[in-house]
């Protein structure tokens, strides 16, 4: 009988659509130092609709009680989701799109590897790492344009790899559209990421790998990063604040280090990979399970304390 119980709820989350989770270690002393508190975490697990799988998401975006997520294998996903009394009570799985050209034709397999998104009016941006490049997307997954780029972006060959594109996209008014590879370009100081918008470049000291970006007011941009060893498993996810008004010489701005959540220290993470503001203080957090049966889709909300 103790064997069926565990097989049950071990494998119960996977025939769950939302699940409750918990990240935070029970050492106290890793949770308050840091300058975030975590609200609410959720496993989410969703069967195909319309033949289109939930998995590997890279990031989302929060409107108005609605949530977008994007995949990297080239889906949008539409869900209303439920927050109450800082509590993720629900979320309620409306739509799922396949990413298209203008032609209305699925992008081609190596075109599809969408990673940031990012509200622009009433349409997305959609960042992509392979192909890299930045388009304008419908709601429903239609291009509509192509977002002109930093001319340090254009070539592929300023990459590090093929795989460490453009991980990232956020906009505002002021500066418009900014974006990010993975890892410094080749011609740049390794010490240092780059936020670019269509001109120009604001860096920052580098600690780990952008995932996600998003503005926290109007000169300041959050970066979510990463780190992973895989060969001791560890992971690491860094919540920075860049300020965009307040560089140096050679645009190096001031940034500050919100959080830093280490497996080492107990901290049940996995590979974060989105952020959204969604009012207030308040922000949620979604990882990519990477297709793999050990990972999991986690959706965490949490505030940024004052």
């Amino acid at each position: 009988m103790k064997y069926f119980l565990f097989i049950l709820l071990f494998f119960l989350p996977l025939y769950a659509q939302i699940t409750a989770y918990t990240i935070t270690p029970k050492n106290s002393l890793h949770v308050t130092q840091q300058s975030i508190k975590i609200l609410d975490a959720k496993i989410l697990y969703f069967k195909i609709k319309d033949n289109i799988p939930f998995h590997e998401i890279s990031d989302l975006v929060y409107e108005n009680g609605l949530v977008y997520f994007v995949s990297d294998q080239g889906y949008l996903y539409k869900f209303f989701i439920n927050i109450t009394h800082n509590k993720i009570k629900s979320l309620q799985y409306l739509d799922a799109y396949v990413l298209k050209n203008k032609k209305g034709q699925r992008l081609k397999k190596k075109k599809r590897d969408a990673e940031g998104l990012a509200l622009y009016k009433n349409n997305l941006l959609i960042s992509f790492e392979r192909k890299q490049r930045v388009n304008l997307y419908s709601k429903e997954g239609e291009k509509i344009k192509k977002i002109q780029l930093h001319k340090d972006l254009q070539n592929k060959k300023n990459y590090v790899s093929k795989n460490k594109g453009l991980e990232a996209v956020t906009c505002n008014d002021k500066y418009g559209v900014i974006t990010a590879p993975e890892l410094p370009l080749k011609n740049s100081n390794a010490k240092y990421h780059t936020l670019y918008t269509k001109d120009k470049m604001f860096k920052f000291k580098a600690d780990g790998s952008i995932v996600s970006l998003e503005f926290f007011g109007k000169n300041t941009i959050l970066v979510l990063l990463r780190d992973f060893n895989y060969l001791t498993r560890r992971r690491v996810t860094t919540l920075m604040k860049v300020y965009l008004n307040k560089c140096r010489q050679q645009q190096v701005c001031k940034s500050k280090t919100l959080a830093k959540l280490d497996s080492l220290d107990g901290w049940k993470l996995d590979n974060f990979e989105g952020l959204t503001h969604v009012n207030a203080n308040r922000y949620l957090m979604v990882s990519d399970d990477n297709e793999n049966i050990f990972q999991k889709t986690l959706l965490v909300l949490f505030e940024i304390k004052p």
